[in-house]
C-alpha cells in the first residue's frame, strides 16, 4: 500500500492497523517483514531493526501511555520509524526513537493530569502548557540541563514533523517561547570521558593478562569437561551390579586419597557422581548406603569440583582449590568463565583502542597473523565492524593492528565459546544467566557489570592471599563499569609517547591527527598541556639520571658533544645546595624554562636543532614542537647521538639482517640487494659514529 493510499484511511481503518511499522527500516538477517510488529499492535518490537549484535531488545509499549494520547503517539512514532522525514530532518536511529518514547511518555503523563478528560488533540497545546512543562522540568531535573534540553526537544518534534501529523501537529514553534532554550557554556569539543589513573589501570590490566595467560587453561579445561558430560550419552548397562562395582571403586578412591565426597547443600551431589560415572542418577541413588558409609569416613565437601588438576599458580600455590560445578559457588565454572570473558574484554578494549560496539562484533576467525620467512609472527590484525561516522547503519568492515596479548585473548575467547557460536562476546552457556536477553553479544551494560564483578573477585583473591596488587575503585558507576574509559585511557598513554598523535590517529581510525588530538584532549581542556608536561617531566628525570651516572660522557655520534654541553648546562641550573635532588614541581619549572630538547629513543637519541633536522625539512606545513619520529632519518641526520643502548639495538639489527640474508632458499636478487645495502649503510654509520670498544 502506498503512503498516499494509507493517508486516506481513517485512524481506525483495518488497512491502517495491518501496516508493518518497520517497513522503512533495514532488518537484521533472518527476519522477515511479515513477522514484525503491525500498527494495530499494542507493543511494537524494535529488535528486528536493531542492527548491532550487542544492543538490548527495545520495544514501544503504547499501553503504558495515557489512553487518550495513544493514537497520537502511534502516529508520531510510526512516522519516525518508517516515513521519509520532512525537509531538513534526518531519520532518527532506533535507539534515539526509544529514548524519544521515554521523554514523550513523561510529557503525556504530565499532560494527562493537566488537561480536561475529554481533550485528546495535541494540536490544542498552548504556549502556557509548554511554559508550565518547562518549569516542571526545571524542578524535575534541576542539575541536568542536558536532560531538560532533550525533553524539550522531544516536544518540538510535534512541530518539526507537523506535515506528517495532521490533527496532532503543534500549531507553533516552541523555540520562539520566552526562556524555552537555555543559555549555557560552549559545548566541549573533546571527549569528556574520564581516563583510568595509572594506579587503577596497571593492576586491572595485569590481572586481566594473568587470567588470559595463566588461569585460562584451568577454566578452559573445566569448560571442556562440562561440555563433554553434557554431550556424552549416559551409560545404561544391563548389569546393575556393574554400576555397584564402579561406585564402590570410586568410593575407594575417595577413601584412599582422603578427598571428601562432592557436595551440594550438605549432601552428596548425586547428579555430579552420576555424570562422573556416566550413568543416570537413579542408579547412584540405589547405592545411597555406600555413599553414606564413605561420607562417614571422608566427609562431604562444600562444593563439587571438576576433576581437572589446577595448573595455574599464584604465589607458588594453585590459584583456586578447584573449579566448582554449581554456578552459585564463588569459584564455579559459570563465574570464572565470565571473569575470564571480562579479562579478555579488558585486554582487547584497552590494547586495541576498539569501541565497545567494535569489540562486540568480533567474530570467530577475526584474527589474522602475518609471519616472516622463519614463520615467526610479526603482525596481528583483527577485523570487525565500525559504526560511528559510517554511512551504513549495519556497520562497515574495518581492520585494526593489534599486539600479541590481544591475539592471545581472542584465542582464549574462541576456545571458551562453543564451535557453533560466531560472536566471541556472546553470552556464555554456563549457569542460570545463559539465556537472558535476546542480543547476540553482551550489551554494554552487561559487560560493565561483568568487569565490576571481575574487580570484586580479584580484590577478594588479593585479600585471601595477602597480596597488595588489588584494583582500586575507579571508572566504576552504580550501574556498572564504564567501558568507554579504556579507549580514553589508551588515548592518554599514546599521546604521552613521541609521535603518539600519529599512532593514535591510525589506531583509532580517525581521519586526521587533529581529530585524535581532539579525542585525547584539546589545549583548552588542559589534556594536551598535561601530556606535554608529563613528557617533559619524564625527560627531565632521564636527564638527571644520565648526569648522575655520567652517561652523557659516553655518547657518540654527530651530536654527542652537543648533548654533553646541554646536559652540563641543565645540571648547573638543576643544582640545589650542591646536589641534583629535585621534587617534581621544581623539575617541571626548570624543564619549562631550560628544556635541553634531548629526546631518547630506541635507535637514536635526538638532539633537536630545527635548522639541521631532516624530519623538519620533510614536513609540509608542520608546526613547532616535538621532533617527527615518524619522519626520522637517523643514518643521515646530524641531530643524532648514540647511547650504548642505541648502539646495541643497531648491532642486533645487523645480526637480524645477516640471518635473513643467509636464509635458504635465497631471497629474490632485488630484495637481497636491498638488505645488503641496508647492512652496509648501518655498518658504515656505526663505524663512523661509535668507538671501537662499543662494538666489541
Amino acid at each position: 500500500m502506498s503512503l498516499a493510499t494509507f493517508a486516506a484511511f481513517p485512524p481506525g481503518d483495518l488497512a491502517l492497523q495491518n501496516i508493518h511499522v518497520l517497513h522503512g527500516r533495514q532488518l537484521r538477517p533472518g527476519f522477515r517483514l511479515e513477522d514484525t510488529s503491525r500498527y494495530g499492535d499494542d507493543i511494537w518490537r524494535l529488535w528486528p531493526a536493531q542492527l548491532k549484535a550487542h544492543d538490548a531488545a527495545l520495544i514501544l509499549n503504547f499501553p503504558s501511555l495515557p489512553r487518550r494520547f495513544q493514537s497520537a503517539a502511534k502516529k508520531l512514532f510510526y512516522r519516525l520509524l518508517s516515513v521519509d522525514p520532512p525537509d531538513g530532518e534526518d531519520s532518527p536511529g532506533i535507539t534515539s526513537i526509544r529514548i524519544t518514547f521515554t521523554h514523550m511518555k513523561a510529557f503525556l503523563t504530565w499532560l494527562d493530569k493537566r488537561w480536561e478528560p475529554h481533550v485528546t488533540d495535541l494540536s490544542t497545546l498552548t504556549p502556557d502548557d509548554l511554559t508550565a512543562y518547562r518549569k516542571h522540568l526545571n524542578v524535575l531535573h534541576p542539575r541536568s540541563s542536558d536532560r531538560r534540553t532533550l525533553a524539550r526537544g522531544v516536544i518540538r518534534l510535534l512541530w518539526r514533523w507537523r506535515s506528517h501529523l495532521d490533527e496532532h501537529a503543534l500549531s507553533f514553534d516552541p523555540l520562539h517561547l520566552p526562556e524555552w532554550g537555555e543559555s549555557k557554556a560552549p559545548r566541549r569539543t573533546e571527549n569528556a570521558t574520564d581516563r583510568l589513573p595509572e594506579e587503577t589501570m596497571g593492576p586491572l590490566l595485569g590481572w586481566a593478562l594473568r587470567f588470559v595467560d595463566e588461569f585460562a587453561s584451568d577454566i578452559l579445561a573445566a569448560d571442556a569437561h562440562w561440555r563433554a558430560i553434557r554431550t556424552d550419552t549416559f551409560r545404561q548397562p544391563d548389569d546393575v551390579a556393574d554400576i555397584g562395582l564402579r561406585i564402590r571403586a570410586l568410593m575407594d578412591e575417595h577413601i584412599a586419597s582422603g578427598q571428601p565426597l562432592p557436595g551440594y547443600r550438605g549432601r552428596p551431589n548425586v547428579v555430579h557422581l552420576a555424570r562422573t560415572l556416566q550413568c543416570d542418577r537413579t542408579s547412584v541413588d540405589r547405592h545411597a548406603d555406600v555413599l553414606a558409609a564413605t561420607a562417614e569416613i571422608v566427609g562431604i565437601g562444600t562444593d563439587s569440583y571438576f576433576g581437572n588438576p589446577i595448573t595455574g599458580r599464584l604465589d607458588g600455590v594453585p590459584w583456586v582449590e578447584g573449579i566448582a560445578t554449581h554456578h552459585t559457588a564463588t569459584h564455579s565454572l559459570a563465574r570464572l568463565g565470565r571473569h575470564l570473558q571480562a579479562a579478555c574484554y579488558i585486554v582487547i578494549a584497552y590494547l586495541s583502542g576498539l569501541r565497545d560496539s567494535e569489540v562486540k562484533h568480533l567474530r570467530r576467525g577475526c584474527l589474522h597473523v602475518k609471519r616472516d620467512e622463519d614463520k615467526t609472527p610479526y603482525r596481528w590484525t583483527v577485523t570487525s565492524l565500525a559504526f560511528k561516522g559510517e554511512d551504513d547503519d549495519a556497520g562497515v568492515e574495518a581492520t585494526w593492528v593489534v599486539g600479541e596479548p590481544v591475539a592471545r585473548a581472542i584465542d582464549v575467547l574462541e576456545r571458551l565459546q562453543p564451535a557453533e557460536t560466531d560472536f566471541l562476546f556472546a553470552r556464555l552457556r554456563h549457569g542460570s544467566g545463559a539465556k537472558k536477553g535476546s542480543a547476540e553479544a553482551l550489551t554494554t551494560k552487561a559487560t560493565g557489570t561483568q568487569i565490576n564483578k571481575f574487580i570484586t573477585y580479584v580484590n577478594q583473591l588479593c585479600d585471601t592471599s595477602g597480596r597488595s596488587d588489588s584494583i582500586p575503585a575507579a571508572g566504576r558507576s552504580r550501574t556498572g563499569f564504564k567501558t568507554s574509559v579504556f579507549r580514553r585511557t589508551l588515548a592518554w598513554f599514546i599521546a604521552r609517547r613521541p609521535g603518539g598523535a600519529v599512532a593514535g590517529a591510525l589506531q583509532y581510525r580517525h581521519q586526521s591527527i587533529q581529530m585524535f588530538e581532539g579525542y585525547a584532549g584539546t589545549s583548552a581542556s588542559g589534556f594536551r598541556a598535561e601530556v606535554e608536561s608529563e613528557q617533559a617531566l619524564a625527560r627531565g628525570e632521564t636527564y638527571i639520571a644520565m648526569i648522575d651516572a655520567h652517561e652523557h660522557t659516553d655518547l657518540t655520534g654527530p651530536s654527542a658533544e652537543e648533548v654533553a654541553r646541554r646536559l652540563s648546562e641543565f645540571g648547573e641550573r638543576a643544582q640545589f645546595q650542591g646536589q641534583i635532588a629535585l621534587d617534581k614541581h621544581r623539575l617541571k619549572r626548570i624543564m619549562k624554562r631550560h628544556d635541553p630538547a634531548i629526546y631518547p629513543g630506541e635507535y637514536v637519541t635526538c638532539v633537536r636543532d630545527p635548522a639541521k633536522a631532516l624530519c623538519e625539512k620533510a614536513k609540509r606545513g608542520g608546526s613547532e614542537g616535538l621532533p617527527d619520529h615518524g619522519g626520522c632519518k637517523p643514518l643521515a641526520c646530524r641531530n643524532v647521538a648514540l647511547t650504548p643502548e642505541n648502539v646495541a639495538v643497531w648491532t642486533r639489527e645487523l645480526a637480524r639482517l645477516e640471518k635473513r640474508m643467509a636464509a635458504r632458499p635465497a631471497m629474490p636478487p632485488l630484495r637481497q640487494h636491498r638488505l645488503q645495502q641496508r647492512h652496509a649503510e648501518i655498518t658504515e654509520f656505526l663505524a663512523t659514529n661509535t668507538r671501537t670498544e662499543s662494538l666489541a
